[in-house]
This record gives C-alpha cells, sequence and structure tokens, in this order.
C-alpha cells in the first residue's frame, strides 16, 4: 500500500474569524485565492488531489517539476495559484479548471503556467502531523524553490499590519496559525484562522427565490449604471432579519428589472437595497463569496 492510499489525507481547515490581531503565540501568511491541493511527491511522479480528495493531477501537467525536488516519499499542502501582472487572478485560474482537452491542457500549462504555492510538509518519509507547526516549517525549509514551487513566507507576532499590506494590494486575506499546533487531518480548529478581506458596497434587490421556505431566501442583487439595472450576483438572507418580512411582502412584477437578467423569479420594484461584503468581481462583474449585512 503506497502513501497515498494508507491514510485519508485531506487537508487541516480554518476556522474564520473577522478581524486581524497580533499575538506572539502565532504566526501569519498571505492567504491566496487559489485551489487548495494536497500534494503527493516522489522523485519519479507527482499527484495533485483537491481538498475533497477529486485527483485533478491531468489539469496541472507543469506541476511534475516538483519530483525534481524530493529525495523521499513527500506530501505537502499549499494552494494552486494563477497570477495575472503579479497578482493572484481565480477568473484565470477557471480557465485552466474547465479545460478538457489534452492538447490545450500542455499548451497553456506552457504558456499560463500556475504555482503551487506551499505552506506546509505533513509526510517525508514518515508521518510528520504529530510534530508542531514551526518544526514542520524548517523541514520545508530544506526543499528548494522552482518555477512552479513557491514556498511562503510568513511573518511573526504583527498580523494587523500584515493585514494592512494585503489590504492594499486587493489580496484575498490572511492566515493566522498558532505555532505549536499540530496537524489535524480534516479538521476545523482554532489553532488555524483565516481572516478575509471582504469588500462591502450597497446593491439594489431587483428579486428574490424561496426555495428553502420558512428559512431563507436569495436575492437577486443589481447595480444601477446609466440608469439601467444590471445583475451582479446573489446572497442568501436569512428569516430572522427584518427585511426578510418586508421582501415577502414585496408587490412580485411580471416583468424583470434587470437589464441582463430574465431567469424566473419573484422580480421586484427596484427601491430596497442592502448591504454586502464580497471578496472580489469576477470577470463578468458578479460578486464572488457574497455575504449579506445586517446594517
Amino acid at each position: 500500500m503506497n502513501i497515498w492510499q494508507n491514510k485519508n489525507w485531506k487537508p487541516m481547515l480554518l476556522k474564520e474569524v473577522e478581524k486581524p490581531f497580533n499575538n506572539k503565540d502565532y504566526l501569519f501568511e498571505v492567504k491566496f485565492d487559489g485551489i487548495r491541493a494536497i500534494i503527493f511527491a516522489t522523485s519519479e511522479k507527482v499527484i495533485v488531489q483537491t481538498r475533497n480528495k477529486q485527483d485533478i493531477t491531468n489539469l496541472f501537467p507543469e506541476l511534475q517539476k516538483i519530483s525534481k525536488l524530493v529525495k523521499a516519499k513527500t506530501i505537502f499542502d499549499g494552494e494552486i495559484v494563477a497570477f495575472n501582472n503579479n497578482l493572484p487572478s481565480f477568473g484565470k485560474l477557471q480557465e485552466r479548471t474547465h479545460l478538457k482537452n489534452k492538447t490545450k491542457i500542455n499548451t497553456q500549462s506552457q504558456e499560463n503556467p500556475i504555482i503551487f504555492m506551499c505552506f506546509d510538509i505533513i509526510y517525508q518519509n514518515k508521518d510528520l502531523t504529530n510534530l508542531s507547526l514551526l518544526a514542520r516549517k524548517k523541514i520545508l525549509a530544506t526543499i528548494k524553490d522552482n518555477d512552479v514551487f513557491i514556498k511562503t513566507n510568513y511573518v511573526e507576532e504583527n498580523g494587523k499590519a500584515l493585514f494592512q499590506s494585503i489590504k492594499k494590494l486587493g489580496l484575498e486575506g490572511i492566515v493566522a496559525k498558532e505555532k505549536r499546533s499540530l496537524y489535524n487531518i480534516n479538521t476545523r480548529t482554532a489553532s488555524w484562522l483565516k481572516i478575509k478581506n471582504f469588500k462591502q458596497e450597497k446593491f439594489v434587490i431587483g428579486g428574490y427565490s424561496d426555495k428553502n421556505k420558512n428559512e431563507s431566501i436569495t436575492l437577486y442583487l443589481g447595480e444601477l449604471r446609466d440608469k439601467k439595472l444590471y445583475f451582479v450576483g446573489k446572497v442568501s438572507l436569512a428569516k430572522k432579519y427584518k427585511l426578510y418580512t418586508e421582501i415577502k411582502k414585496s408587490k412580485i412584477l411580471k416583468k424583470s428589472p434587470f437589464i441582463d437578467f430574465t431567469t424566473n423569479i419573484n422580480f421586484l420594484n427596484p427601491h430596497m437595497t442592502c448591504f454586502v461584503q464580497y471578496i472580489e468581481r469576477t470577470k463578468n462583474n458578479h460578486l464572488r463569496q457574497p455575504i449579506y449585512k445586517n446594517i
């Protein structure tokens, strides 16, 4: 039985907190916007697996170069990231993940290669998950970087300053990790925390759907441009909020108020608004990871 079969190797998970903090017992890293992946490497072969154990090795043939960096059976944890103008681009990464043609995949792996941003090592000829994070970081430091494998940097204690830096760059957020933390496979603990760099805006409510009756509704959001309402995404609204009742009492229109959205939902007169947090906008100007804010 080989190393990819003898254990349920799933990544350690992170709890989310709202605000950055300083703490001498933690180290802080940039949170890259990509695909979380576990990489199984030997000197002959590399296997790439998502956090849900989906094998995506064939999507990223350039990651086979990692085999040149290891001499022993090794398992890495990190993020697959595509860059555009030196900044992470989830949209560019999605273009890679949607490819199915082998020739196109190979071409893109050369013309638009991704990078595996590695932040942990959990196996090197033996299980390392029972070591502290700092001990694992020291082992990881012995692995060289190349053009598709880069070890992430970290700062100690000062998470607030790092968060301010990533806000200026418009990056996704930061991660706080307790220095003494062990690697808990497929477990969400307070030892690893994520603080996201959300943007916040007010959007027009153009309609809703209520498939989850008596629990929540889905708001369909838009923004006005040249007095026309353009669809930008949707967000869930729980029943506990006052806006929920106002929406359910509103008159339903027969025609969509959106200039570019006609899917059959409950359309509303676009006079109500709400605040929404989100990570970024997609190439189509839609919101990623939207969250309703009760302000």
